[in-house]
C-alpha cells in the first residue's frame, strides 16, 4: 500500500459553534478525552455506552467486514448492513447469466435462501489496550530502525501471545504517531458469513463513475449479510448446522430522519490517511506518481470496459474488479486536483516554518526536515518504477503469477536449507491451485491485453538504465517489439496457455521455469526495479525518514501541548464525530444536506447504464408509498450530509445520532474536498451517507423483504 503515513492535522478544540467541522479519527476507548465535546454536539450517551469492555456497547455492532470495510450489526439475529460496493465482489461472484443478483437483485426471505460468501470474514474487536510503555521501555535511542523495527516485532509477538492464550481471538499490536504509541487489539472473527440482500446494482451502483465522490448524490450504497456461529455462539466455518450469531449489541434502528445540525457520529475501520506527510512527500505524490497511476490505471480501465460490453459474463466476472479500479482512478485524479485548489502544500509548508523555528532552541543533531526534503529529492527520479511496480508488476494477474513463484517457490528451491527445500515442496501445489484457479477465472484474452498494453507503456516511461537487460531488448523495438514478444509469448509461455502450465505443474522444475520467456520478462524487472529502488544511499534515506517522521510527531505534539491530537488511519477502530450539515465550496454556491428520490428520477437516462432505475423502484415512486420512511414534509430522503471525518475503509460504517440510534450508511466523501487524507477541509469536508429510511423503502416497499423489517428495532 502507500509508502509511508506521515502527515498531520491537529484537533481543535471547538469554543461554540457547532457548524465547524470536528476533525478527528479518535480511538473509542479513549473518548473521555473528547466527552465535553461530544455532548456539545448532541451527544446523549456516557463514554461506556460507546465502549466497554465489561459491558454490552455501541463497539461490539461493528465490524470490520472482509478487512476492507466497515459493517454494522442491526439485529438480534447478526444481520449486517454495509455498502453495495463493499458487498459487490460477493454479489458478482454468486451472481451468473442465469441469476444475475448484480443487475436484478436478491433478498433471502427464509435463512435457507442466504448465500454462503467462502472466504469473507467479520471481525469484532473484544478490547484495547494501550501497550506504548511495555514497547518503548525496550527501545533505545542507539537502534537502527531496523533493530528497532525487530524489537518491536518480539515484544509485540509476546503480547498478543499473552492476550489470547486460552481464547479463540486473535491479536496485533498497531503503531500510531509513527511509533510514538502502540495499542493492542484483541478480536474475534467469524467466517461463515452469507449474504441476504442487496438491491440490483441500478440502485446499489445509481450514478456509477460519473457521480462517485460527487454531491448531490442519489445512490442506495447498501447490501445485507448475516453471521453465523456453532452451537455456542462461536465462529465456525460453514457449516449447514450453523445458526444466525447473537450479538452482544445490535444497533436501534431511528426512523425520526435528520435535521440540520443533527448529531452524527461514525464508528468504523478508516483504511489509511496520511495526515503527517511533508509538503515534500505531497509534492511528489501529486506531481509525479498520482499522474502516472491514473495513466496505468486508464488502460486497464479501457481493455476492461472493451472486453465488458461484449459479454455478459465477462461484465459479471469483471464488474468487482472494474469498480476497484475505478473507484481509486478517480481519486487519485480529484486528490491531484484539490491539493492544488485547497493550497495543501502551502498549509503544510507554513506549518513546517513553524516547527522549524521551533526545533531551533532543541540543538536537536538529527535534522528531522531535512531528512524528509532529501529522501523525496533522491526518489523522485524513481517514481515512475515504482508506480509501475504498484499498478503493473504486481498488480495485475499475469504478472502476479509470475512474481509468486519467483519469491515463493524458486527462493525457496535454491536456498541452501534444506527446510527452505521442505518448505518449496509444500508450496508448489498451491501455487499451482493458484495459477489454475486464474485460467478457470478469468478471461485469458481480457487479462493478456491488460498485460501487453502496460509493457509497451512501461517501456516507453521508463529510461533505459532503469531496464533490465531483457526488457531493453524488446524496449528497442518499440510497441512492434511488445507486440511480437507477446505473439511469441501466447504459443510458448506456460503463463499464457492452461495445457501447457498443467503439464510444467505436474513436474515443475527450476529449469523449466527459467526458460519461459514470461517469466525472464517479469524477473527481468524485479531485479531491474530492485537495483535502483533498493540501493544503499536509498535504504540510508527511508531509514533517516522514517526516524524523521517519528520525531517530527514528537516534538510538533511537544510544541502545541494543548491540542489534541490523533493518529493516521491505520485500519483499527476509530470514532469520529459532528453533525448533519450543507456546504459551500466556492462563491455563490450552496449545497442543501439532502437528496430526495425526486432526484433519482431527474438523473434518470435509460439510455446510460450508470443512470437507469429499476422499474420496481419507479412505479412505487409513482404511487407516493413511502409509508412510514417518509420525512415531516412526505417526502423520501436517499443521501445525506454530515461532517464527519472519514476514508476508504469507513465504507459502510454506520451513522449514529446522538441516542445511539441508526440513521445511515457512510459510503462517500465529497470531491471538493478530496484533499482530507492529507489535510482535513472543516469548511468543506463532507461525509456522503444513505439515509437509512431510504434503505428501509427499498427493502420493504419496493422488493417486500418484510421479514428483514422485521428483525429490526425501529425506533420512531
Amino acid at each position: 500500500m502507500k509508502q509511508l503515513k506521515i502527515s498531520l492535522i491537529a484537533l481543535f478544540l471547538l469554543a461554540g459553534t457547532i457548524a465547524r467541522a470536528d476533525e478527528g479519527m479518535w480511538l473509542p476507548f479513549l473518548l473521555g478525552r473528547n466527552y465535553e465535546d461530544m455532548k456539545k454536539h448532541g451527544l446523549n450517551l456516557t463514554p461506556e455506552q460507546i465502549y466497554d469492555i465489561n459491558n454490552a456497547s455501541l463497539k461490539d455492532a461493528i465490524v470490520s467486514f472482509g478487512g476492507f470495510c466497515t459493517g454494522e450489526i442491526i439485529s438480534d439475529k447478526g444481520l449486517i448492513l454495509t455498502n453495495h460496493h463493499c458487498g459487490y465482489d460477493a454479489i458478482a461472484e454468486s451472481s451468473s447469466e442465469e441469476n444475475n443478483y448484480l443487475d436484478n437483485g436478491f433478498w433471502a426471505k427464509s435463512y435457507d435462501a442466504e448465500i454462503p460468501i467462502a472466504g469473507l470474514t467479520a471481525t469484532f474487536i473484544v478490547r484495547i489496550e494501550d501497550v506504548s510503555k511495555k514497547v518503548l521501555a525496550e527501545l533505545n535511542d542507539n537502534m537502527t530502525e531496523e533493530e528497532r523495527k525487530e524489537k518491536i516485532r518480539e515484544i509485540s509477538k509476546k503480547l498478543t501471545d499473552d492476550a489470547v492464550d486460552g481464547t479463540n481471538y486473535t491479536a496485533s499490536v498497531s503503531e500510531f504517531f509513527e511509533g510514538n504509541e502502540y495499542y493492542l487489539f484483541v478480536k474475534e472473527t467469524f467466517n461463515d458469513i452469507r449474504l441476504v440482500g442487496t438491491p440490483p446494482q441500478s440502485a446499489g451502483k445509481f450514478g456509477g463513475d460519473t457521480d462517485n465522490w460527487m454531491w448531490p448524490r442519489h445512490t442506495a450504497d447498501f447490501s445485507m449479510f448475516r453471521i453465523y456461529a456453532d452451537g455456542n455462539n462461536k465462529p465456525a466455518a460453514f457449516s449447514e448446522e450453523n445458526a444466525p450469531y447473537v450479538p452482544k449489541y445490535s444497533l436501534p434502528v431511528s426512523l425520526k430522519g435528520v435535521e440540520e445540525n443533527d448529531f452524527a457520529m461514525i464508528m468504523g475501520f478508516p483504511g489509511s490517511t496520511d495526515r503527517y506527510l511533508s509538503s515534500f512527500g505531497i509534492e511528489q505524490a501529486v506531481t509525479l506518481e498520482q499522474p502516472k497511476r491514473v495513466d496505468i490505471r486508464a488502460k486497464k480501465l479501457e481493455v476492461m470496459k472493451k472486453y465488458m460490453d461484449e459479454d455478459t459474463d465477462v461484465r459479471l466476472n469483471y464488474s468487482s474488479t472494474y469498480a476497484q479500479v475505478a473507484n481509486y482512478w478517480k481519486y487519485f485524479i480529484g486528490q491531484s486536483e484539490q491539493v492544488k485548489n485547497n493550497n495543501v502544500i502551502g498549509k503544510k509548508q507554513a506549518l513546517e516554518a513553524e516547527f522549524n523555528d521551533y526545533m531551533k532552541n532543541k540543538r536537536l543533531s538529527f535534522d528531522i526536515l531535512g531528512s524528509m526534503e532529501n529522501y523525496y529529492k533522491m526518489t523522485n527520479d524513481i517514481v515512475n518504477i515504482k508506480a509501475y511496480n504498484n499498478e503493473f508488476l504486481y498488480r495485475t494477474d499475469i504478472s502476479l503469477n509470475v512474481v509468486r513463484y519467483k519469491m515463493f517457490w524458486v527462493n525457496a528451491m535454491q536456498d541452501e536449507d534444506p527446510v527452505m527445500n521442505t518448505r518449496a515442496g509444500m508450496i508448489a501445489p498451491r501455487l499451482k491451485s493458484s495459477v489454475m484457479s486464474f485460467f478457470g477465472e478469468k478471461n485469458l484474452e481480457l487479462e493478456i491485453e491488460i498485460f501487453q498494453e502496460l509493457l509497451a507503456m512501461y517501456i516507453q516511461d521508463i529510461p533505459e538504465d532503469q531496464m533490465g537487460e531483457y526488457t531493453k531488448k524488446i524496449a528497442a523495438k518499440g510497441r512492434k517489439g511488445v507486440d511480437k514478444f507477446i505473439k511469441k509469448a501466447r504459443k510458448k509461455s506456460i503463463f499464457f496457455n492452461q495445457e501447457k502450465f498443467e503439464s510444467f505443474a505436474e513436474n515443475p522444475t527450476v529449469e523449466a521455469l527459467e526458460k519461459d520467456m514470461l517469466y525472464q520478462l517479469v524477473v527481468d524487472m524485479m531485479e531491474a526495479s530492485e537495483a535502483v529502488t533498493e540501493t544503499e544511499e536509498i535504504n540510508a534515506a527511508a531509514e533517516r525518514l522514517d526516524k524523521a517522521n517519528r520525531l517530527f510527531i514528537y516534538h510538533l505534539r511537544e510544541m502545541n501541548p494543548k491540542k489534541m491530537y490523533y493518529p493516521n488511519a491505520n485500519s483499527t477502530l476509530r470514532l469520529t464525530y459532528g453533525n448533519v450539515l450543507p456546504y459551500s465550496p466556492r462563491d455563490g454556491v450552496t449545497y442543501d444536506f439532502t437528496t430526495t428520490i425526486d432526484g433519482v428520477m431527474q438523473k434518470e437516462n435509460p439510455d446510460e447504464f450508470e443512470f437507469n432505475v429499476d422499474p420496481r423502484m419507479k412505479a412505487v415512486w409513482m404511487k407516493k408509498d413511502y409509508g412510514q420512511y417518509a420525512d415531516k414534509d412526505g417526502n423520501l430522503t436517499v443521501n445525506f450530509l454530515s461532517n464527519n471525518d472519514i476514508t476508504g475503509g469507513n465504507s459502510g460504517s454506520p451513522v449514529i445520532n446522538g441516542d445511539g440510534q441508526l440513521i445511515g450508511t457512510a459510503f462517500d466523501g465529497n470531491w471538493e474536498a478530496m484533499s482530507g487524507d492529507l489535510f482535513f477541509e472543516e469548511n468543506i469536508q463532507r461525509t456522503i451517507s444513505v439515509d437509512i429510511r431510504y434503505t428501509l423503502w427499498l427493502v420493504d416497499k419496493v422488493y417486500g423483504a418484510t421479514n428483514l423489517i422485521d428483525e429490526l428495532n425501529l425506533v420512531k
